[in-house]
């Protein structure tokens, strides 16, 4: 089993989880050529990805999903809400299907595990994956931890954690008091520290990778992210891997 990112941030989100010869595309907030064009650079075609999931409605995760669903006649998976709040937007994807956010489902070789955050979105939803031996555990977009994201993410063998801001930079930084608010906010974006407390109340005794992602441009930088997480895990900060904005992230391989 294997994940690579496409880029992740405030422009654009998009993953790849690999497994059992199944490839699934994690929202996808690129236009349809820039999607093949970071799909390249993991070696990868359009005519690869087996579906689409969708975590949210917002653009930075879904202004190319379903053109790319529709030009490459992909599958796309939604929750009722989320294709609520996309409108008309939908019916371009050659199919859609609904996620109940409490119920796992299989995707060719994968099953994914959905559950509900806390965002404000109409029907938020993450995920983790797994091949039967392995876990991959994936939470963006995140206001603040619960009892039911700690007991999903526990045990997993590797984690795509948000690390969106670091709470000093976002109070002085640029952003207006209400945008701050907001992504300060329960129902905002999980801050580094916040990343770490979720992670130090996790099982991570098998855990092979740990990825801060969707960070922001303005309110963070990656050694401040790298910092919180590695203190947790006692680990090397070159241990903690970033997924960026623009180079995204090169494949990771979770061994069994």
């Amino acid at each position: 089993m294997r994940f690579a990112s496409l880029g992740s941030g405030s422009s654009g989100n998009a993953l790849v989880v690999e497994g059992g010869g199944t490839r699934l595309l994690i929202d996808c907030g690129f236009g349809v050529r820039e999607t093949g064009r970071r799909l390249e650079r993991l070696s990868l075609q359009p005519e690869d990805i087996s579906a689409v999931l969708v975590t949210h409605e917002h653009t930075d995760h879904t202004s190319g999903v379903f053109g790319f669903a529709r030009k490459h006649r992909l599958s796309v998976w939604l929750t009722h809400g989320t294709l609520s709040a996309l409108g008309d937007k939908a019916p371009e994807a050659a199919a859609l299907h609904l996620i109940d956010t409490h119920a796992a489902f299989h995707i060719g070789g994968v099953e994914i595990t959905p559950f509900p955050v806390p965002h404000d979105a109409r029907e938020p939803v993450q995920f983790v994956f797994g091949d039967g031996a392995r876990r991959l555990g994936v939470v963006t977009d995140t206001g603040c931890a619960t009892t039911h994201i700690e007991a999903i993410l526990g045990g997993c063998d590797a984690l795509v954690l948000e690390c969106n801001h670091d709470v000093a930079m976002l109070r002085d930084g640029p952003y207006p008091l209400a945008l701050k608010r907001r992504v300060g906010g329960r129902l905002g974006h999980l801050s580094n520290d916040e990343a770490a407390d979720l992670l130090a109340s996790l099982d991570v005794g098998g855990l092979q990778h740990i990825v801060a992602a969707h960070l922001s441009e303005r309110n963070n930088r990656p050694a401040l992210a790298r910092k919180a997480l590695s203190r947790v895990l006692s680990c090397e900060t070159a241990w903690v891997a970033v997924a960026e904005q623009n180079e995204g992230l090169g494949w990771r391989h979770i061994c069994q």
